[in-house]
């Protein structure tokens, strides 16, 4: 063999491998890279040197797979997995029933209490061992208890005297796909959806488990599979298939499958004249299509409905309430054990011209009318995913009715897959929010996981980000909100800070300046978006149709709603969406004494200032300064922020990674190009009606 020859065999080997071990993100936070520190792997190894399962778990059981994946990565060992405590630093999993050590070491009222996908995990003394115990009431349990385990060693943490007991805070934790039947993402910014529906139920891509994987190693336990804006076709035979196919693979990680339907499916697939929810062949069609789908998939988790909003039909061609709709609906799933979650995303200005006040107008007088097994899924705030939004007002207004919030994962209104937006802070915001709806201390969180109003169902959903894409989200920083988002539907009194230092930890380095350097970077990240996009209560200035570019000029042909203007309202004499008493009055739909806080000029916090008041430029803020050079303050600091979040990432070139550093900051680069035409579009546009007098021309 010629040295040519062995050069090129030499090249492309290297070129193999370097593809194989590349670090291109899918692995996601489970990436289980070997730990560094002596001294914690000493301690690991001490910890974990034999792992004690059931039987029924010793086989081909996921807790054990992930287990040995983990254990494997990080220390380079492989435990072996037996069915009794032979010696020091065994790792137990398992359930009262079928293991006699958690049996004797865990009170039964404290795994009572765990709930059906609560753990605890605690270090014990057993027939003198020293062993750690993972134990739960059921298989979702144990798992959650494994992945907070395995986190700990993820993020370098002490396994000696552990003493951990957890249980989510909302029962239903879900990612909602807006995934289309053709292989469209709608606000997909990740490419097409990994579904596949065209190649099920044969071929069943293996993607689909290590998405279930990622998702039960942060507590998610729903998905639904199929976009909003319903295809009809998605409750036929077919793709029932389909579908199941898919819900095999999610079953063993504990995510219920469901579907996204079009109200009028009776009639559109079911060859009924009408889809009127009163009608008795209605009523008899959607019982038997429960049926069928429960048949295929036995715990099918339900259905989720865009019904008389944007084009989607709902109950109101015929002259019933979402009430009667979302009912009919529940009453076919309740037999099953499923849940209808009806989206209260509805603003038809006929009911009033302030789009903000139109879900609360439609929904509150309902209240008391759903059928118990009815959660009605209401955006976190009244408008649409805005960068900043006050509070939805019908949280805490609805005490009859179990309400969900919906938050967005996927990035459409704050720079999509190009820009490094983390937004744990912004939905922290709004979780910790008070709605005064019982007195003081009624936060949005208390609301939504039904303590605050003793309701026995709650949900929070999260419209999904996810794609083809190897690294699944088009922006590395992206996945840290599908994590945070699983995260916070666990545990919302998590903050953002304790999150992103875990993702961090996870997904980039356990080195103390990286941690440090990135975690600077994300936690700033959201009120710079804001700050270069719609600073002190403006909303909605972006670009029609995709929603990317600032656009504060534009005016829809047909609806005014769809309007940059319609939202700015700027004129000569100031800026702003009059909402108080004296404006459309939609501060009365909060309860007091926030309706007088967002009232008054002088109180409204300045976040908000522009969403529920026209203010004049030269008004003077708290700083002193006016209105416009706050604005223009505003603009021009958060583009600055972006520079600087962009020297800090170069600062890490040889502390992370070489791919992925080159794809962050080429994201970096757009959203600095980004930022930089929001604040010349928006100054510019704003600028023009000012009053050029001395105050102002600065």
């Amino acid at each position: 063999m010629n040295n040519r020859l062995l050069c090129l065999i030499c090249i492309f080997f290297g070129f193999l491998v370097g593809v194989l071990w590349a670090e291109d993100g899918y692995r996601l936070w489970l990436r289980y890279e070997p730990i560094t520190d002596s001294v914690r792997i000493q301690e690991y190894k001490n910890s974990i040197k034999q792992i004690v399962l059931p039987e029924s778990f010793r086989s081909d059981d996921v807790i054990k797979k992930e287990l040995q994946r983990g254990l494997s990565g990080l220390l380079g060992v492989t435990v072996p997995c037996t069915d009794s405590i032979t010696q020091n630093g065994a790792l137990v999993i398992g359930t009262a029933e079928d293991s006699d050590a958690v049996r004797k070491c865990i009170d039964a009222s404290t795994l009572e209490a765990c709930g059906p996908d609560g753990y605890v995990i605690r270090s014990v003394q057993f027939n003198d061992r020293s062993v750690t115990i993972i134990a739960g009431n059921t298989h979702s349990g144990l798992l959650y208890g494994v992945f907070h385990f395995l986190r700990l060693m993820e993020t370098t943490q002490s396994l000696c005297d552990l003493s951990i007991q957890q249980k989510p805070g909302i029962q239903n934790r879900l990612l909602n796909h807006w995934d289309n039947l053709d292989g469209s993402v709608e606000r997909g910014y990740a490419g097409e959806s990994i579904w596949d529906w065209e190649t099920l139920p044969e071929t069943v891509s293996p993607r689909i488990k290590d998405y279930a994987r990622a998702n039960a190693s942060i507590g998610i336990n729903g998905v639904v599979v199929n976009n909003v804006n319903s295809q009809a076709e998605i409750l036929t035979a077919d793709y029932i298939r389909k579908a199941t196919a898919i819900a095999d693979v999610l079953r063993p990680y504990g995510i219920r499958l469901y579907f996204s339907i079009k109200f009028t499916s009776p009639h559109v697939i079911g060859g009924l004249e009408t889809s009127d929810p009163l009608d008795t062949e209605v009523v008899e069609w959607w019982k038997k299509k429960a049926a069928e789908i429960y048949a295929a998939i036995p715990d099918f988790g339900g259905f989720l409905v865009k019904a008389y909003s944007e084009g989607q039909p709902g109950p109101q061609q015929y002259g019933r309430s979402h009430a009667d709709g979302a009912n009919l609906l529940a009453k076919a799933l309740a037999p099953h054990g499923g849940v209808v979650m009806w989206r209260s995303f509805v603003y038809d200005l006929t009911i009033d011209s302030d789009r903000t006040k139109c879900a609360y107008l439609e929904f509150v007088p309902l209240d008391g009318k759903f059928a118990s097994n009815v959660l009605i899924q209401t955006k976190n705030g009244p408008i649409d995913f805005q960068p900043r939004e006050p509070f939805n007002p019908l949280f805490g207004a609805m005490k009859k009715t179990p309400l969900m919030m919906e938050l967005q994962i996927t990035q459409e209104y704050t720079g999509q897959a190009k820009h490094l937006v983390y937004l744990a802070p912004q939905w922290k915001e709004v979780l910790d929010a008070d709605t005064y709806a019982n007195g003081a201390g009624t936060t949005v969180a208390t609301i939504i996981d039904g303590s605050a109003q003793g309701h026995s169902v709650s949900g929070i959903a999260g419209v999904s980000g996810i794609g083809s894409d190897r690294n699944w989200t088009g922006h590395h920083f992206s996945q840290a909100n599908w994590y945070a988002f699983g995260r916070l539907a666990w545990d919302a009194d998590l903050s953002s800070e304790a999150i992103v230092e875990e993702w961090i930890r996870m997904t980039w380095s356990n080195e103390p300046e990286v941690v440090k350097v990135i975690a600077d970077i994300m936690d700033g990240s959201w009120q710079s978006c804001i700050d270069y996009m719609t600073p002190l209560g403006l909303h909605h200035l972006m670009a029609e149709g995709h929603h990317y570019g600032p656009g504060p000029g534009y005016v829809h042909p047909q609806r005014h709603d769809w309007s940059s203007t319609y939202y700015h309202k700027a004129d000569a004499e100031g800026i702003g969406f009059d909402r108080s008493k004296t404006g459309t009055n939609a501060v009365s739909q909060y309860y007091s004494p926030l309706n007088e806080r967002f009232n008054s000029l002088e109180t409204c916090p300045q976040e908000y200032l522009l969403w529920f008041h026209h203010v004049s430029w030269s008004h003077r803020m708290a700083s002193g300064d006016s209105l416009w050079d706050q604005l223009q303050a505003r603009y021009r600091g958060g583009a600055d922020d972006v520079k600087k979040m962009k020297a800090a990432w170069i600062s890490l070139a040889g502390k992370v990674d070489q791919e992925r550093f080159e794809h962050v900051n080429r994201r970096l680069e757009m959203q600095l190009t980004n930022a930089e035409q929001w604040r010349d579009i928006c100054l510019a546009y704003f600028g023009q009606f000012v009053k050029v007098n001395e105050e102002f021309n600065h």
